[in-house]
């Protein structure tokens, strides 16, 4: 593995560092204890105007350790692999444990929990590219971009990033695994237009292995496509109509409803959607589907950051909530038990049951009638105790069914609670963003502020 993926060390080597390391908590006298050994590498190459602008290589290293004592807790990290450094290490997080006040819910988690079985996802796709390789792959985006048509006129820039990893993590309550993983990326931010009526797009394609990512020239023709389809953008006066999102960015909406969801905003009492547990949240034709274990997928993982099982599970089933995402000081903070989801949620997909296989986006469009297109969100403004959606935005104003011209400099609102259930279909362009599988979203009704 190390000559192929650039690894300096081997999985045997991370092993033999992680044991030393929970021997010596052992040692010192610490009731339970957790490490985790990790190595990262890979190549990032951009370019801009047909030039070679930036070469980076990274490679960093680290061990983790996490030192009981009783309820008391303490973390250090190193990134030096010699013997002492590793004693220091865990002296330090065993000092930390000494002066922390007791959790009583903070441990290690329950034995029956841990993984037992660590099947292979298919995760590791090493990426053997020169830099001049890189370089080659960006300029043709780039060019393919710039190319399209006479009116992209400048560009952003394109790159290429190639990044593998691996990484070793036992605890004394008896987990002990690890596994390679990569991610490989594509991308080009063409502009389009001249002085006051410039438009920019951004497009990409990122995967496990190199061999499933887009040609360069169909991810550079499609954000130039992209920034085209925005000149002469307008404003709008401020109304009150429905507004589809487009499918990267429903996946955010998505990300919301984990994020009002997750162990940790709930315990804390500072989520929208307490108590939510078996109650309807979503439109009654929504479903969300957790899937921890597809092969190759970004969101994949054989157990999770503490060592826990993952588990296929339905998280919403028509619009009610199945369940939460806790990791297990989290679901021990609410009484309940982890779900798997230390470190975040695995290749969530959301559907409607009243998706057709002939809603791609042309049907959305007709489904929206009259009211907005977006395509694109700025700012973060989303309020997760209270729901509030408040987000710049540009995108489209449509017509009886088809887009009618580009708007920008606009801001749409509403509350996250009326969104999830006022959602009225989603759409059979199903679009993978990270861990999360979502077509494009048409929301009933939402305040649009324009000019």
């Amino acid at each position: 593995m190390q000559a192929a993926s650039g690894f300096s060390y081997s999985r045997g080597f991370f092993e033999e560092l992680v044991d030393s390391a929970l021997a010596h908590a052992k040692k010192l006298g610490a009731t339970d204890a957790g490490a985790e050994a990790s190595e990262g590498c890979g190549l990032s190459v951009s370019v801009r105007r047909g030039k070679l602008e930036t070469v980076e290589r990274n490679r960093d290293k680290s061990l983790g350790v996490t030192v009981y004592l009783g309820q008391r807790r303490g973390n250090a990290s190193t990134s030096d692999f010699s013997r002492a450094a590793i004693e220091q290490t865990v002296q330090a997080a065993y000092d930390i444990a000494r002066f922390t006040a007791a959790d009583p819910v903070a441990g290690l988690p329950d034995a029956e929990d841990i993984a037992q079985q660590q099947p292979d996802l298919d995760l590791f796709h090493p990426w053997a590219i020169t830099s001049e390789e890189a370089a080659e792959l960006a300029l043709r985006c780039e060019q393919a971009a710039l190319s399209t048509d006479r009116r992209i006129t400048n560009s952003e820039g394109a790159g290429v990033s190639a990044q593998q990893s691996h990484f070793f993590s036992a605890h004394t309550r008896g987990f002990r695994g690890g596994y390679a993983s990569s991610r490989h990326s594509l991308s080009v931010a063409p502009i389009a237009g001249r002085g006051d009526g410039m438009q920019r797009d951004a497009w990409y394609s990122s995967m496990r292995s190199p061999n499933e990512l887009a040609s360069p020239e169909s991810v550079g023709r499609y954000a130039a496509e992209r920034a085209l389809s925005r000149l002469k953008s307008r404003k709008i006066a401020t109304t009150e109509c429905p507004v589809l999102f487009e499918s990267p960015l429903a996946a955010g909406l998505l990300g919301g409803y984990v994020q009002a969801t997750s162990g940790g905003a709930l315990y804390r009492k500072s989520s929208f959607l307490l108590d939510s547990l078996g109650k309807p949240v979503l439109a009654d034709h929504i479903d969300i589907d957790e899937d921890p274990h597809l092969a190759r997928g970004k969101g994949s993982a054989p157990f999770d950051e503490e060592g826990v099982a993952t588990h296929a599970r339905r998280v919403v089933e028509a619009g009610r909530v199945q369940g939460y995402f806790l990791s297990s000081y989290s679901a021990r903070k609410l009484g309940m038990k982890t779900t798997g989801n230390a470190g975040g949620s695995h290749n969530l997909v959301l559907t409607s049951r009243l998706t057709r296989p002939g809603d791609d986006l042309d049907a959305m469009l007709r489904k929206l009638g009259t009211g907005l297109f977006v395509i694109e969100l700025m700012g973060q403004g989303v309020n997760y105790v209270t729901g509030d959606y408040s987000r710049g935005a540009s995108g489209f104003w449509v017509e009886n069914g088809r887009i009618a011209f580009p708007v920008e400099e606009i801001t749409i609102a509403g509350n996250l609670k009326d969104m999830f259930r006022g959602i009225v279909a989603v759409g059979a362009d199903a679009y993978n963003y990270g861990a999360k599988t979502v077509g494009s979203v048409l929301i009933e009704r939402m305040k649009v502020a324009g000019a």
